[in-house]
């Protein structure tokens, strides 16, 4: 069994939640959103954001504007819509409880 494989696969079992929250108080680019991921030691490359990014937006839990760049092409700034920081509630709850029942397995 290939352990990067496994990992690769957990990190992106919780890309949705950390991208929501990273989100969850003001909106970004996605320049700043793969700072934050990296920043907190979770590698996310731009190929593998666009297209989740995309997916949230049309699932209705983000809203993004355009605003021209002093340094290149325009930006796309991302925020969490109503339904979007519900749907982030209920993932926190569930984080946590899914946290708490492996921290409990892991630690006996």
């Amino acid at each position: 069994m290939n352990i990067e494989n496994t990992k690769a696969q957990m990190r992106k079992g919780v890309l949705e939640f950390c991208i929501l929250s990273v989100l969850k108080k003001k909106e970004q680019y996605t320049s700043e959103i793969l700072d934050a991921l990296k920043e907190a030691k979770l590698l996310v490359v731009e190929g593998t954001i666009y297209p989740l990014l995309t997916r949230l937006k049309n699932d209705g839990l983000l809203n993004y504007r355009w605003e021209e760049s002093t340094s290149g092409p325009p930006r796309k700034y991302y925020e969490l819509t109503q339904e979007g920081h519900q749907f982030l509630e209920e993932l926190s709850k569930t984080w946590e409880e899914l946290s708490n029942a492996v921290t409990n397995i892991t630690q006996s």
